[in-house]
């Protein structure tokens, strides 16, 4: 069913398009394990994977189905190009951290063709250039300079005045032997190897807190417990924080991506725009229907800014005026974690934690950097050495830069946590017309509503269980969203995303 071209809901090509694993069972008892492992999206499998190949005895968790979570909805570009960050890093961290945050990522990129390759998976691998473009002129002064640094890197990479694809552009930085992919197909196959070599998956099996010690141990939400050496979360936002304040450290973004059959040839190549707001364009080569182009990007905070079906529609308007669009078969969106520095947050929780990490932060570049992260992690464990362990410590100190971004990143949840408090709300639940969601006023006080289209209503309080901020309807994918820390929450109150833990309470007429 589409609404305006587009398909009523979300959904994922990469979803829509794999035939994944058979379910896994929940756990139902307590157990023993060397390293738990929590989340199984790239970062948690890959590290499941990479240490079941080293002989130890690895279970790996999923609070919701394998596959389901932010992996899922990607664009999966396998790139070290993250926008225009090389210049920025050089001047902010150094050159030497900036040349180690590339090599991590190049070293990531080789890992999955080394590994696709070696055990002969069918995802739809590429080798692509990538292309930082721009057609505004103030920003053509921005990608000299990132060119500059891509020479002082010794980043193969090259200026352009004209891209491949067909959409206006006045300049562009490319960097050369990039690569794309079908995510999921290459994930199923490494939980397969996983699988095989012994390791062991539960699903619907929510990790809700850690115990530590000398052998610290994994408690679930239905009181089960796994003890083991070590503890790897791997979940998006980290479930356990360790007295890491990671909820201060870190802000929530949403981005949008559609996926379109047009008429047009599609050159090769991925793309991205430098100036706000962000588009990102790459194909997917489909069996039925030849190459699907992904149109992506109009990120913004996360519970924040205009009604999010707008930002599908200005893709849609976009796609419309530079491409032959015959359907607009897909639609869906991601949440992405974004570092007062922009380096993700890989290693030990805190320094006082030496047997629970973390991976998180990847500010929409997730492909490179979880797996980077589940090399770092393999070696942290097996207590080998890795070039980009202070890099990525989530322990490391900050620049006075980084501590001015926190300041303004946390000042901006005390508004919004102010704001929603005093919020003046009319609409009634009986308001509601089928298939529509709003803030309502409920025996005189904030809440929640949701109408399916066949006319049942579902009533949540809207006090998010995370902080106590006031979560917002998400009219684009459903969901109450909450503008402080990035928590998400289903029509029911069920939690899709944390850090919130708890769900909404449900309320009654």
């Amino acid at each position: 069913m589409t609404t305006n071209g587009m398909p009523k809901f979300p959904k994922s090509y990469w979803t829509e398009s794999s035939s994944l694993h058979a379910s896994f069972p929940v756990l139902e008892q307590n157990t023993e394990a060397d390293v738990t492992v929590v989340g199984g999206g790239i970062s948690g499998i890959t590290t499941a994977y990479l240490l079941v190949q080293e002989g130890l005895k690895v279970v790996l968790l999923e609070a919701g189905s394998l596959l389901g979570g932010t992996t899922a909805h990607t664009t999966a570009k396998i790139t070290s190009q993250h926008d225009l960050i090389y210049d920025e890093l050089i001047r902010s961290e150094g050159e030497e951290k900036a040349a180690l945050y590339y090599e991590a990522n190049n070293e990531a990129l080789h890992f999955i063709k080394q590994t696709i390759e070696k055990n002969k998976i069918e995802c739809g691998f590429s080798i692509q250039d990538a292309y930082v473009y721009t057609n505004s002129n103030e920003y053509i002064k921005k990608l000299e300079k990132e060119m500059s640094a891509y020479s002082a890197l010794g980043i193969s990479g090259a200026y352009a005045e004209h891209i491949p694809l067909k959409i206006p552009a006045k300049a562009a930085v490319v960097m050369h032997g990039q690569a794309q992919f079908h995510p999921l197909q290459y994930l199923n196959a490494l939980t397969q190897k996983f699988i095989d070599a012994g390791g062991t998956i539960y699903e619907n099996t929510t990790a809700i807190d850690v115990e530590e010690g000398p052998l610290p141990e994994v408690i679930t939400s239905k009181g089960h417990r796994i003890k083991c050496k070590h503890i790897v979360s791997c979940t998006h936002f980290p479930f356990y924080d360790g007295h890491g304040f990671y909820f201060a450290r870190m802000h929530a973004d949403r981005s949008y991506v559609l996926g379109i059959h047009v008429a047009d040839e599609l050159a090769e190549g991925m793309y991205l725009s430098a100036e706000d707001p962000k588009k990102s364009f790459r194909y997917a080569e489909t069996a039925e229907h030849g190459k699907l182009l992904l149109v992506g990007g109009q990120s913004h905070k996360t519970g924040q800014g205009i009604c999010t079906i707008n930002h599908y529609e200005e893709l849609q308007r976009y796609a419309e005026g530079h491409f032959q669009v015959k359907e607009i078969a897909y639609r869906w969106s991601a949440q992405d974690l974004v570092t007062g520095d922009k380096i993700p947050y890989i290693g030990r929780i805190t320094s006082s934690s030496p047997n629970v990490y973390i991976a998180s932060g990847y500010r929409k570049w997730g492909m490179t950097n979880g797996t980077a992260a589940a090399l770092l992690i393999r070696d942290l464990i097996t207590e080998k050495e890795n070039a980009y362990e202070d890099l990525y410590a989530p322990s490391r100190s900050i620049t006075l830069g980084t501590m001015k971004s926190l300041v303004v990143e946390n000042a901006n949840v005390a508004k919004h946590l102010i704001a929603g408090k005093l919020e003046m709300v009319h609409k009634r639940p009986e308001d509601l017309a089928p298939d529509e969601g709003s803030v309502v006023k409920l025996h005189g006080k904030r809440a929640g509503a949701y109408k399916d289209e066949a006319g049942k209503l579902f009533l949540v309080d809207t006090t998010c269980t995370h902080m106590g901020c006031e979560v917002e309807w998400n009219n684009g994918d459903r969901t109450w969203d909450c503008p402080c820390h990035g928590s998400r929450f289903a029509i029911n109150g069920d939690v899709i995303e944390g850090p919130a833990e708890e769900p909404l309470k449900t309320l009654r007429m």
